[in-house]
């Protein structure tokens, strides 16, 4: 169901990481508060990076973060990607605030080989791919990597946005643009993609409309635009895919 609430405001982030898990965590706190958006998506682990060395180290500033962010997350929604320890095992979790609480939460399932994420992270299920509604605006993740895999795609159908956070790298650039703009042309839904700025990261940050029209900068830190969910519905009267 899409919420009558027709026309709100969506950032998306495009972050570089620094060494200090503390001062992206800052960065994160004070771009929240200039924001009004409703809709903020922030790039993949962009508070700690892929720090293999120091993952109990990494593990333990979820717990952290959550504490700050949670008092400052109020009727906005907050999605960003971070490393957890779950028994013996590290996951890559997407976590969405709002209303001061987690109100869900979906462990990585596809990982990405040449990163040598499978030797690090335990992967999470194709079950835990699931929609989400907060305000009657349906909602699904696909967590970087998982873009490229076009059974997941058929998980979110029908879903209003569907959220990419993602540390993509810059010698995949045109992948990232395009398979991001298919997703949103076939699944006829707002797409939007939060890719970190790291010099070797291809940037690429997007606010996609179902139409497949593309609002980006890579000069940029934070992109927004005002979208109207009322588009969702006409793409799909117009151009029905199930007859």
């Amino acid at each position: 169901m899409t919420s009558k609430k027709q026309k709100f405001q969506v950032v998306t982030l495009q972050l570089k990481t620094e060494n200090s898990y503390r001062e992206n965590l800052e960065k994160l706190l004070s771009l929240l508060d200039s924001t009004e958006a409703e809709l903020i998506v922030a790039p993949e682990l962009c508070l700690t990076d892929f720090d293999y060395e120091n993952f109990e180290e990494v593990a333990l500033f979820y717990d952290i973060a959550l504490q700050e962010l949670l008092p400052v997350i109020s009727h906005q929604t907050l999605l960003l990607t971070m490393t957890k320890k779950e028994g013996n095992h590290f996951v890559n979790q997407a976590v969405v605030i709002h209303n001061h609480q987690v109100i869900y939460r979906q462990n990585k399932y596809k990982l990405f080989t040449l990163g040598e994420e499978i030797k690090y992270f335990k992967a999470g299920s194709k079950e835990g791919i699931n929609r989400f509604i907060i305000d009657n605006i349906s909602y699904g993740i696909l967590i970087c990597f998982e873009l490229r895999f076009k059974e997941l795609w058929k998980l979110l159908e029908g879903v209003d946005i569907i959220l990419i956070p993602a540390r993509w790298g810059k010698s995949r650039k045109k992948h990232l643009e395009v398979l991001s703009q298919a997703l949103a042309i076939m699944n006829q839904c707002f797409v939007v993609v939060s890719n970190s700025a790291d010099d070797d990261m291809a940037s690429s940050s997007s606010i996609i409309s179902p139409w497949g029209d593309i609002t980006q900068d890579d000069n940029l830190k934070v992109i927004k635009k005002s979208i109207q969910l009322k588009e969702v519905r006409k793409v799909r009267r117009m151009i029905k895919m199930n007859s």
